[in-house]
């Protein structure tokens, strides 16, 4: 990868520059205005439109633009120096650094040891936390002496996950589950190509030989609200990756943490990453398809798991001090408003929820033996 064409990503910002014209850039606000259901920047009789709510968005689509153009030209700076992106060297060895429970930062992303598993899955070391996350948990696993042939793992939520066919292929027997297809609630997730239905879904050729997967990897539905108690003792290691904020509350994701270690033998490993909102004090959103954590909401997890005989590794809450630490993405994510100009790849550490801002953080919990 580092062989990749030398300046492909500061390319990517000039070329977004190029097309970024006036009229098209009031397009873009025209059609995110309508889709998000807000009011028309034009009266009925064409003039501009002149009541506050108008008068307070019609710039909107513009400053998100601008907003998500800077981050790219910053994350492509990074890009150009060989920190990440295309142009990184992706290690050939994976490096002991004595993970713990931590937030996604930049340096994570420049760091050798997540790079090299971006190298494992055939991925490119983005600044997003979608990266991190897949990365987070294979050190995780990894130091915890899991990804060896024949060790038993259990994923939730998997989605379409490139970690079932990794794991598949180091000759593990994977479990992986998510919602029943006929759910109500997998139909969101399988709008947005992320819920799995079904063991073929699964299967990434790229990483994993087509018999060598079916031989290892199983799937079946499991609701993370109702963990069948048949699964209980059965897995040296469960993980999921940012699944149990959507489990309805903040109660019930610190329940489905508690009751997934049930499903390890004495001494296993559940890795789990979610959303933390980065104003750890105060108010945050609950009761909701998205719920946000915050550290209390750990330390109450970690006093509940030292009650059942678990240890949840100390949660290192070091936000980082990369400039791409302090840039917050802001929505749409992956909503294209115009086919002619669409919003720019912004580096995703950082993001708002609901008006939150909000990152990837990763759990690590031993099983009592």
């Amino acid at each position: 990868m580092k062989d990749a064409s030398k300046g492909q990503a500061s390319a990517w910002a000039s070329r977004a520059l190029d097309r970024a014209t006036t009229p098209l850039v009031d397009a873009v606000a025209d059609q995110v205005i309508k889709r998000l259901g807000l009011h028309s920047r034009l009266a009925p009789d064409g003039t501009p439109a002149r009541d506050p709510l108008s008068m307070a968005l019609k710039e909107l689509a513009a400053l998100r633009w601008n907003t998500k153009l800077m981050g790219l030209a910053l994350a492509e700076r990074f890009y150009a120096e060989g920190k990440a992106g295309p142009g990184a060297t992706l290690p050939g060895t994976a490096t002991r650094v004595g993970l713990t429970s931590k937030l996604c930062t930049q340096a994570d992303i420049e760091s050798d040891w997540l790079r090299f598993w971006c190298g494992q899955l055939q991925i490119v070391p983005f600044y997003s936390r979608k990266i991190w996350e897949y990365g987070f948990v294979l050190q995780a696993l990894w130091e915890g002496g899991q990804l060896r042939s024949g060790a038993q793992g259990l994923g939730f939520a998997v989605g379409t996950e490139l970690t079932p066919s990794y794991l598949a292929g180091r000759h593990i027997q994977v479990l992986a589950t998510d919602l029943a297809g006929e759910d109500g609630r997998a139909d969101n997730w399988a709008q947005t190509d992320q819920h799995a239905a079904s063991l073929e879904g699964l299967l990434r050729p790229n990483l994993v030989r087509r018999e060598r997967f079916l031989a290892n990897c199983r799937f079946r539905p499991v609701d993370m609200n109702a963990i069948p108690a048949e699964l209980h003792g059965q897995f040296d290691f469960c993980w999921s990756m940012c699944s149990f904020e959507h489990v309805g509350s903040i109660e019930q994701g610190l329940e489905f943490v508690r009751n997934s270690v049930r499903c390890l033998k004495p001494g296993g490993i559940a890795v789990h990453t979610t959303e933390m909102n980065l104003e750890t004090e105060g108010e945050t959103v609950d009761n909701w398809p998205t719920v946000l954590f915050q550290p209390r909401h750990f330390a109450e997890l970690s006093r509940r798991l030292a009650a059942d005989g678990h240890e949840l590794l100390a949660l290192d809450t070091d936000a980082g001090t990369g400039l791409l630490d302090r840039f917050i993405d802001v929505p749409p994510y992956d909503l294209q408003p115009h086919p002619a100009l669409a919003f720019p790849t912004a580096p995703h550490l950082r993001l708002t929820v609901d008006g939150f801002p909000v990152t990837s953080v990763g759990l690590i919990v031993r099983a009592g033996g």
